[in-house]
This record gives C-alpha cells, sequence and structure tokens, in this order.
C-alpha cells in the first residue's frame, strides 16, 4: 500500500498566520501537523508517501525533505492549481500506479492514528473503498454519508438541509485503482474542481463496494484558528511530559509539563498540559493549561494560558493573561515601559485584537 497526503492550499481561514507559512506547517503541541500526518501513515505500516503540494510546496519540501527523518520516501507531486480532491487523486496515478492506497488531508489531526483502519482494509481485498465516518453534532454543516442495510455507503450528500444521518467524512480515505476511473468519468462541480464525494458517488453507482470506518475518538479540521487551539489541547492531554531543559530552584513545574532541549524556566509558574520548546525562554512568568510555545521564544513578566506562540517570538511585560490566542513567528507582543507610556504592537491583515 501506498500514502497520499494532500498538503496544498492557501490555509486562507488561517491568516494571517499562513501568509509566510503552509498551513499544514503549523505546529500543534510543538509539532506540525503535516509531520503528524506522515507519522500516522508510517505508524499503520507505510512507507511509500505522496504529497501534494500547491504554493507553498518550496516550504514543504524544505521541511519534510525525502522523508529520511520519518524513515519514509517522499514524492512530491505539484498541482498546478487547486482543482479539487478527485484533482489531486487523478494526477497521483503514476506514483500510486495500481496499489491500494490511504488518502489523507495533511492539516487533519486524528486521535489513535489510522493502523485500525489501514488493517481493515488490508484484510478485505473485496473491498474497493473505504471512508472515515465519525459522528457529528451539526451533520448539515458537512459532507454526510447514508449507509444501506448491509453496512456499505449508499450515499454522499454535501452539505445537506436535512442530514439522513450524523455521520460525516473526516478527510481520510482508502482506495483501490478503481477511483482512477471515477476521476475520469466525473465532471467538475459549480466550484470548478473535481470533488471526491462525486468520484466516490460514481464508484457506488457503478457497483463498486464501498465501506464506512466509524471513527470513535477525537477528529479537528486545523483550518481555522479556533480549531488549532482545540487541537493543541486534545494533542498535548496525549504528550508523555519530560523535562529535558533546565527549571531553576524558584519555579513550580507540574508533572504534565513538558520542556524540551535547551528551555530555561527562571522563576517561573509552568502548570499542563503544557509544551515549551527547544531554546525558549520563561522569567518571571505564568504559563497555563493548554498552552504550546515553540522554539526560540521568549516570555517574560507576563501570563499566557490555552494558546500557541510560534518561533522567534517575545511576550514581555504584559500587565494581563494572554488567552485563547495565536501568535506567529517573530512576532513582538510588549509594553512600552519608558513614558510616555503605550501599548505598541505589529499586527498583520485579518488580524483580531482584544484589549480589556
Amino acid at each position: 500500500m501506498k500514502g497520499l497526503i494532500l498538503s496544498g492550499g492557501k490555509g486562507t481561514r488561517l491568516y494571517p498566520l499562513t501568509y509566510t507559512r503552509a498551513k499544514q506547517l503549523i505546529p500543534v503541541a510543538n509539532k506540525p501537523v503535516l509531520f503528524r500526518v506522515i507519522e500516522a501513515i508510517r505508524d499503520a505500516g507505510i512507507t511509500e508517501i505522496g504529497i501534494i503540494i500547491g504554493d507553498t510546496g518550496p516550504e514543504i519540501r524544505e521541511a519534510v525533505g525525502d522523508g529520511s527523518q520519518f524513515g519514509v520516501e517522499i514524492t512530491y507531486i505539484p498541482q498546478d492549481a487547486p482543482l479539487g480532491l478527485a484533482h489531486a487523486v487523478k494526477i497521483a496515478h503514476d506514483f500510486i500506479g495500481d496499489d491500494r492506497f490511504v488518502m489523507f488531508l495533511g492539516d487533519n489531526v486524528i486521535q489513535g492514528g489510522i493502523s485500525p483502519l489501514i488493517a481493515d482494509f488490508a484484510h478485505h481485498d473485496e473491498w474497493n473503498s473505504q471512508i472515515v465516518l465519525t459522528a457529528v453534532e451539526f451533520p448539515e454543516q458537512y459532507g454526510v454519508a447514508q449507509l444501506n442495510a448491509d453496512g456499505r455507503i449508499e450515499r454522499l450528500i454535501e452539505k445537506p438541509k436535512q442530514p439522513p444521518s450524523n455521520l460525516a467524512l473526516v478527510g481520510i480515505y482508502m482506495f483501490d485503482h478503481h477511483i482512477f476511473e471515477a476521476t475520469e468519468e466525473i465532471k467538475p462541480s459549480f466550484r470548478g474542481e473535481l470533488e471526491i464525494t462525486d468520484a466516490i458517488q460514481w464508484l457506488i453507482e457503478n457497483g463498486y463496494s464501498v465501506y464506512p470506518h466509524i471513527h470513535t475518538g477525537w477528529w479537528i479540521d486545523t483550518g481555522r484558528p479556533g480549531d488549532m487551539l482545540t487541537a493543541n489541547s486534545l494533542v498535548l492531554e496525549e504528550l508523555t511530559p519530560e523535562i529535558k531543559g533546565t527549571v531553576d530552584a524558584e519555579s513550580e513545574v507540574d508533572t504534565r509539563v513538558t520542556i524540551q532541549d535547551g528551555a530555561e524556566i527562571i522563576n517561573s509558574v509552568i502548570r499542563g498540559p503544557a509544551i515549551i520548546g527547544q531554546n525558549t525562554k520563561i522569567v518571571n512568568s505564568y504559563v497555563g493549561p493548554f498552552t504550546s510555545i515553540y522554539h526560540d521564544v521568549v516570555i517574560e513578566n507576563s501570563e499566557i494560558e490555552r494558546s500557541i506562540v510560534l518561533e522567534h517570538s517575545t511576550v514581555c511585560n504584559i500587565p494581563t493573561r494572554i488567552q485563547d490566542s495565536l501568535i506567529g513567528r517573530h512576532a513582538s507582543v510588549g509594553i512600552n515601559t519608558l513614558r510616555p507610556k503605550a501599548i505598541k504592537m505589529h499586527l498583520g491583515d485579518h488580524s483580531r485584537l482584544e484589549l480589556l
């Protein structure tokens, strides 16, 4: 089997963080989401992985390399324009060949990995496709599957006004080579894209077997800032804490905190689950639960909770607690201590600032 990761897209819902960074490389619990996807596929026993790339391809190539850091072989497949998930499958035909494969959206985070899914599909050669579904609270906001009496998928409906079930498509798909027939037969949607739901529906209507895999754990599409924070919180709870940096005698670090290599905790309180990145310095500060501070960051005389701070940023002398926030790379957040005193900041397009 092979793996196919979709890592194109501009990440507009995560602006301004994604103006200068691929959305799949934004870290959750200090590890880029794309890295988690690669590791999930590897842990399921698949070592040949193709990655569909778009405008952010050079950055993804630089971060992922040839895959050797993960113990896999990576093939990059450029997609000239975002023409749909089924189009991504279509252009991956040369890489996939006649092999069965798993397709995984590169900005999704799923509890427990995909090893059970791979094993399930591998033990059923007669299945042409298997689609991961999960129960959701508002199915009208998703693509929804309707199952027939024998457990196969009968119909897929995109954002139905009256959902026939609460089972939504997660963004993880298993296919055999018949999916390439489907991508040749379907037409672009009103969006001008080849939709994967149309390709799967073509399989169903032409007599191929499409079965569900019902995922009962959590699943997050990290496409929005709030989703990133939720995913960060969930993954932090799954980490095995360890302290590799230094913690001075005046600091208090609880048992659910990870301190990475070279980090320094000085006269501060860290409450987990939380992670402090490499060479980061926390001085006279409080870092609360569900916070990820990435590498080479300085937090001084400040408090922060349930937030993500990216690399090379500084947060200093803030008189009120920062919470539920995403702070990008090379950002500076602080209070001018000289007169006339003022708040100083540099904000990108689509930023939001709330002062109390």
